[in-house]
């Protein structure tokens, strides 16, 4: 078991050094997608900062909370789409019957669908992150241990989701706008404070779409030193992989071949 689990772990880097090697083959169009998402995290960042100076903490969230939320969100969100590049684009594959390759091949067919592509802007959100990080002080041992744990844990979360949420492609036909709707709903509301949020609105934000384990929960972990946020977080991880693996799984099974042979050539 372990032997078979250490193989495909080799096989994911491996993918991810051919990826960066695609990438690189590009630089100036690469860097440019880096610096840009920075720009573009750094402009919204902003937006919160004047906002927070203006009236001051909002229902236990101040600047300290609002420079730990961008530190996490952004960091897992390049975490996450950096390496698992692919996450995204599950419906749309679905959609075009592109599965075939890896359907084709002697591996898991999910690990080598979302990690056979790396993303480039997404860089530009992990760089941000740290920098984020930076700023808020915290840089003892046990809270920077915490923030790459959680924000490690609120990355799965992102995968996951982003699959289970492109499987539905399998059941429902072209769900790629659908998909990606969700994602963003998901992404905007992890980026507000979690105590606005009140009654059934955060119940939804703590189970169908599971916004809070990738911005509120992980900024608790980290500032209020909380190993039992932690073990919360790590259970919504664990229920969203367990999800994606029976969605797709089960929409695997309606897969239609599209023939696309020439998909990677």
């Amino acid at each position: 078991m372990w032997q078979r689990i250490l193989s495909e772990v080799r096989f994911v880097v491996h993918l991810t050094r051919l990826s960066m090697a695609s990438n690189m083959e590009y630089r100036v169009s690469f860097l440019s997608q880096v610096v840009g998402m920075m720009i573009n995290n750094g402009i919204y960042f902003v937006f919160w900062l004047l906002f927070f100076d203006r009236f001051g903490e909002i229902r236990g969230y101040g600047m300290d909370e609002v420079f730990m939320l961008f530190a996490i969100i952004t960091f897992a969100f390049g975490l996450a789409y950096t390496f698992a590049g692919n996450a995204r684009s599950v419906a749309e594959l679905i959609a075009q019957g592109r599965l075939d390759y890896y359907l084709a091949l002697p591996r898991p067919v999910l690990l080598h669908l979302i990690f056979s592509r790396m993303g480039q802007s997404t860089l530009g959100d992990l760089t941000f992150g740290v920098l984020a990080f930076l700023f808020t002080g915290r840089l003892d041992l046990l809270s920077v241990s915490l923030f790459l744990v959680a924000s490690l844990l609120a990355a799965v979360v992102f995968v996951s989701f982003s699959v289970t949420v492109g499987s539905l492609a399998f059941f429902i036909g072209n769900a790629r706008l659908l998909s990606d709707r969700i994602l963003q709903t998901m992404l905007t509301f992890g980026l507000y404070p979690f105590g606005l949020f009140q009654g059934g609105v955060r119940l939804i934000l703590l189970t169908l779409i599971p916004a809070a384990f990738v911005g509120a929960v992980p900024v608790q972990v980290v500032q209020e030193l909380d190993l039992s946020a932690l073990a919360w977080l790590a259970g919504a991880a664990l229920i969203n992989v367990l999800v994606m693996l029976v969605v797709f799984r089960q929409g695997l099974r309606r897969y239609e071949s599209g023939s696309a042979l020439n998909i990677n050539i």
